[in-house]
């Protein structure tokens, strides 16, 4: 009798302790992919699950969108120019079955195709389209990575490339040829306004040659101005256009 109360609490614990060793929980951010003798059933989750052990086994996969900081690249772009490039890629398991049954590890399966394709994409554009279209080649690299893990079930849903650090003689030349743009465009600008300046001129001078009266006008004006600026003694001629109508009044009358 006691032989068979051992043997029963022996199964009973043993059945606990399995029981208790085939419990899983997985997060609400997770699935578990369930494997029964080496085939896949399923996945599952989230919540708490039975797993039957020795027959079945489960991988869990985080189904959370993940961040991949690209190291820096050596890339020779289309006209021979070297420069450094890393870049940020986000992407996030969709098919929890493919990425463990499709690839052994897809974190870096993602990140391999990611430093890849980035060399690639740099090296077929020039120094000037990496510098100006950014957004252009982050959608063509956003668009090359995810087809390449979409048989993994991993969808990239963004590509932005972060720093272009380019050789310090380049950095020079560029700069130089900024300085150069904006000397030009000052030259521009400053002939444009002396044009401008000229046009003005020459309207007032014709308004001013049709008016003799307006141009005594001006004439007083800028001595006014000359004497308000300068204490000196300055001696400016006078037009005798300006007192011949007070030469006309002092002279006598001819007998």
């Amino acid at each position: 009798m006691e032989f068979l109360l051992f043997c029963c609490g022996f199964l009973l614990f043993l059945v606990i302790g399995i029981g208790l060793a085939g419990l899983r929980i997985v997060t609400e951010y997770e699935k578990g992919v369930i494997f029964r003798l080496g085939r896949v059933v399923g996945a599952r989750g989230p919540g708490l699950f039975f797993v039957i052990p020795m027959f079945e086994r489960m991988q869990v996969v985080d189904l959370r969108t993940v961040t991949l900081d690209v190291p820096p690249q050596d890339c020779i772009t289309r006209d021979n120019v070297t420069v450094r490039v890393n870049a940020v890629v986000y992407y996030r398991v969709m098919n929890p079955i493919d990425a463990v049954v499709q690839i052994k590890n897809f974190n870096l399966g993602t990140a391999q195709i990611a430093q890849t394709s980035l060399r690639s994409v740099v090296g077929q554009g020039e120094l000037d389209d990496l510098l100006s279209q950014r957004e252009h080649i982050n959608d063509q690299l956003q668009s090359i990575i995810d087809q390449a893990t979409d048989p993994w079930g991993v969808k990239v849903s963004l590509v932005e490339i972060k720093d272009v650090e380019l050789p310090g003689t380049m950095q020079r030349v560029m700069a130089r040829q900024a300085e150069a743009d904006r000397e030009r465009r000052a030259k521009i600008i400053h002939a444009e306004g002396e044009l401008q300046a000229a046009k003005q001129l020459r309207q007032a001078a014709e308004e001013m040659a049709s008016e003799p009266t307006a141009l005594q006008l001006r004439y007083l004006q800028t001595l006014s101005e000359i004497s308000a600026e300068h204490n000196s003694t300055i001696i400016f001629p006078l037009p005798m256009d300006l007192i011949s109508a007070f030469i006309k009044q002092q002279k006598p009358p001819t007998q």
